[in-house]
């Protein structure tokens, strides 16, 4: 008889999305050389659109979601990874149109997995999961063109997960990090977290014909795109960097070519799910080191499979702040 094991599975029903636990066996799980008990997940924005019907996100349910996964290697075809191996899984398509997280059991093509970095834990590398990844990425292309004495730098959707982690990182690592919030209810939480200043996402996100603004950071990182990523070019000063992951506010970039052109700022985006393993393995060996956060735990809250369900509803709501782990075996 094939193994049994518990994953959070959303079904459509009558253009319905309903969600449960669902006892699944391993046989059920898709193709792929690595098999993988999962001792941690993450619930990231993709998670909740995927378990909310976002056909966009996942094309085919049922489903189980789950983008981000940290657990131990029980079965290998492949010599990158034996049995015992802790590995790490983000991006690709996990989670999206493959089976992800938030079951017990995955399994995954032998590209997917990264070795768990030493220093840290399983639990800590989803405290980490794609938001910190992200926000990770963000500093590394930031941090070769702007120094921490060269000025502010500011960060949009900053109680969210990469918000809050590029917050957190920035500050460890020296720079002057101001946060743009629309939550007025979480300064004390942004001031824990290192921010130095924060500003009202009402009173940055408002649009501005003008070509430039006054010049206010060297550099930014933007999560929610729209307005306020039009205003945070417009007042980065000459030569800054600006990195963009995220659309949730609007996918428009609304100005003029003049900020790249006469103030020499660079915009780069940023794709952790198609991100090249090399580059992963950069990112991911810094935040267990040099830039690994003493405070983890308090920018995350530990939940079971059964308390997923309610967790979706909040983020969908934008009532999240900070990062939820998803304990397998609570």
């Amino acid at each position: 008889m094939a193994k049994e094991f518990k994953a959070f599975v959303i079904e459509e029903q009558d253009g319905k999305y309903i969600r449960s636990i669902k006892t699944r066996t391993i046989d059920s799980l898709p193709a792929g050389e690595v098999l993988i008990k999962v001792n941690y997940s993450s619930l990231n924005y993709k998670d909740a659109l995927s378990s909310t019907g976002a056909k966009g996100i996942t094309p085919k349910y049922p489903h189980t979601p789950g983008i981000d996964a940290a657990g131990v290697v029980e079965e290998s075809s492949s010599d990158k990874f034996k049995a015992g191996d802790k590995v790490v899984v983000t991006g690709y398509d996990f989670g999206m149109g493959t089976d992800g997280g938030f079951g017990q059991y995955v399994r995954v093509p032998a590209e997917w997995p990264v070795l768990l970095p030493d220093g840290l834990s399983l639990k800590e590398s989803m405290m980490i999961g794609t938001a910190g990844l992200t926000a990770g990425m963000s500093i590394l292309k930031l941090s070769e063109q702007v120094k921490p004495a060269d000025g502010k730098i500011a960060v949009s959707g900053a109680t969210g997960g990469v918000g809050s982690m590029s917050v957190a990182i920035l500050s460890k690592l020296g720079y002057d990090v101001v946060a743009i919030s629309g939550k007025k209810e979480e300064e004390d939480y942004l001031k824990k977290l290192g921010a130095k200043e924060i500003i009202s996402r009402d009173e940055f996100g408002v649009k501005d014909a003008r070509p430039f603004l006054k010049s206010r950071f060297a550099g930014g990182i933007d999560v929610v795109g729209g307005v306020i990523l039009d205003n945070m070019i417009k007042s980065t000063q000459a030569l800054g960097v600006v990195t963009c992951c995220g659309m949730a506010s609007s996918p428009v970039l609304d100005l003029t070519v003049f900020p790249f052109i006469l103030k020499g700022i660079s915009l780069i985006g940023i794709d952790s799910q198609k991100c090249p393993k090399n580059i992963r393995n950069i990112v991911w060996a810094k935040l267990a080191k040099e830039w690994k956060l003493d405070n983890l735990e308090e920018v995350c809250v530990e939940k079971g499979l059964n308390e997923l369900s309610a967790c979706v509803d909040e983020m969908m709501a934008g009532k999240l702040k900070g990062r939820i782990i998803v304990n397998l075996d609570k």
